[in-house]
């Protein structure tokens, strides 16, 4: 499973500039939004249509109520074929401003890598998947690539949910568990997903209960084990996934993907993502 853990997570990496550049803040405001929050959800949801707030709640799991409720309306601004398109600008200006303009030829080879792996995934129960799979490709070769590994990402955090669901873990529940673990600041959890204190300590006496969590909210041994559980179980749900081009394959996409990674490392743009 090492291969599906490392393509896994470069897929992440090289999809997740998008969330973090202004690039995004400044194209949504373009159509007219400037609430951060909202944008996000616009712009994210936007491959599934127009749809209301509470079907973007259950497609993101560890977002609460009260955050998803804020894009309410949000089609009303512009609908989501132009919050896509505004996606797609997005990325092509951020890739190309930090240096990541591939060069034809290794875009060339990890397409060839990264279509036979969209093409044959099952998108079953795959919602975020199967919507970005539905996106026809934009015209620009370096943008096509990141809307393909999109698909890729999407699926396996649409895996990971249906993982979590199995282990009983809530929505706020995991989210506590990830920032108790070091995966993701404890801050911008927060600030981003809103659960409120009363539904956070909740979630952490919970998992208190479940031996998961120390009293002072830090992680128990039991606790690092089921993190590392649900991750490999996630990884092997997606073996299937990268059959069509076996390990070899996966590990040549992360390796080809890699220069993206490093061109916004440099930048700074995942700055705000490391654990203190």
């Amino acid at each position: 499973m090492d291969a599906v853990r490392e393509a896994g997570e470069a897929v992440s990496a090289a999809h997740r500039f998008i969330y973090l550049v202004p690039e995004s803040a400044e194209e949504a405001a373009g159509l007219g939004v400037t609430d951060r929050g909202r944008a996000y959800f616009a712009l994210r949801s936007a491959a599934m249509g127009a749809v209301p707030w509470q079907v973007t709640f259950a497609a993101f799991y560890n977002f609460s109520p009260q955050a998803v409720r804020t894009m309410a309306g949000v089609w009303d601004a512009a609908p989501p074929e132009q919050w896509q398109a505004a996606r797609f600008r997005a990325a092509g200006r951020a890739l190309r401003r930090v240096g990541a303009d591939l060069a034809p030829d290794r875009i060339a080879e990890a397409r060839a890598l990264l279509d036979p792996v969209v093409a044959s995934a099952d998108h079953a129960g795959k919602v975020l998947a199967a919507a970005n799979a539905s996106v026809p490709l934009p015209r620009d070769p370096l943008v096509a690539l990141w809307q393909q590994l999109t698909v890729v990402r999407e699926w396996r955090g649409d895996a990971h949910l249906a993982v979590l669901a199995a282990h009983r873990l809530g929505p706020c529940e995991c989210l506590v568990l990830h920032t108790a673990t070091g995966r993701l600041p404890v801050q911008i959890a927060r600030a981003t997903r809103r659960w409120d204190d009363a539904e956070w300590a909740a979630a952490t006496e919970r998992l208190v209960a479940r031996g998961w969590l120390a009293p002072d909210g830090t992680p128990t041994d039991a606790g690092r084990a089921a993190r590392e559980r649900i991750e490999t179980e996630t990884d092997e749900h997606c073996a299937a996934l990268w059959a069509p081009v076996g390990e070899a394959g996966a590990r040549r996409l992360a390796a080809l993907v890699a220069p993206i990674i490093e061109a916004f490392t440099a930048a700074g743009t995942f700055e705000a993502l490391r654990t203190r």
